[in-house]
Parts: structure tokens; C-alpha cells; sequence
């Protein structure tokens, strides 16, 4: 109960870490068009300035926002690979005779654990040069 426990407040720290770095980019697109909409030629400069200045805070915070996902999927994915590797090593001792079944399914698990840290990578890229 324990183990869960921890699990389950990691998993909404590293949440709330991701949303408050998000926050700031939504904040700056939300102000920039009530700036936008000023015609004066003195406002237009400042306006430009603060534009630079709201696109600049909106590309770090998608940087920060994609450090954290990925830091927190190879984090879950180095700890997944690690039990279930010990778990393995733990029941080839157990039953010599199978290990060639219990490699086998270990490493397709190890598999699809490194495509999903692959596919968290690709979505990192994706939120640093579309968004």
C-alpha cells in the first residue's frame, strides 16, 4: 500500500510541475491579442516589444514543458525496465530450465517499454516546433 501511495503522489507532483510550466504560455497567448488590437503608433512599438517578449516566455515554457515530459517518462521507464529485469533474473534463478521463455518475454517487454519512452520523445519534439 505503501509502494502505491508514493507512486500515486510522484505521479501528481510530476503533473502539477508539468501544468504550472504550461501555465505561463497560456497566460502570454491569451494577452497578446488584447495588446494587438492598439493602434497608436508609440503603443505599436511597445506592442511589438511585448509581443517578442511573450513569444520568447511562450517557446521557453513549451522547452520546460517538454524537459518534464521526458524526464519524467524515461525516469518511469528506467524504473520499469529495472523491476522487470529483476524480476526476471529473480525467476531464472528459480526455474533454470525456463529461462529461454522468460529471456524471450523479457525482452519483448523490454520492447515495448523503450517504445513508449521512443513515442514520448516524438511528442516532446512535437510540442517544442508545432505548438
Amino acid at each position: 500500500m505503501k509502494t502505491i501511495t508514493k507512486r500515486f503522489i510522484f505521479a501528481a507532483l510530476a503533473l502539477v510541475i508539468g501544468l504550472s510550466t504550461l501555465l505561463p504560455a497560456v497566460k502570454t497567448q491569451a494577452a497578446v491579442p488584447q495588446t494587438a488590437a492598439v493602434e497608436d503608433t508609440d503603443a505599436s512599438a511597445d506592442t511589438a516589444v511585448s509581443e517578442a517578449a511573450a513569444e520568447a516566455s511562450t517557446v521557453s515554457s513549451k522547452a520546460w514543458a517538454a524537459a518534464v515530459a521526458i524526464a519524467f517518462v524515461a525516469g518511469v521507464g528506467a524504473f520499469s525496465m529495472g523491476l522487470s529485469i529483476s524480476k526476471s533474473v529473480e525467476s531464472i534463478s528459480r526455474q533454470p530450465e525456463a529461462a529461454g521463455s522468460i529471456r524471450t518475454a523479457l525482452m519483448l517487454g523490454l520492447v515495448f517499454i523503450e517504445t513508449a519512452i521512443i513515442y514520448a520523445l516524438i511528442v516532446a519534439i512535437l510540442i517544442v516546433f508545432t505548438l
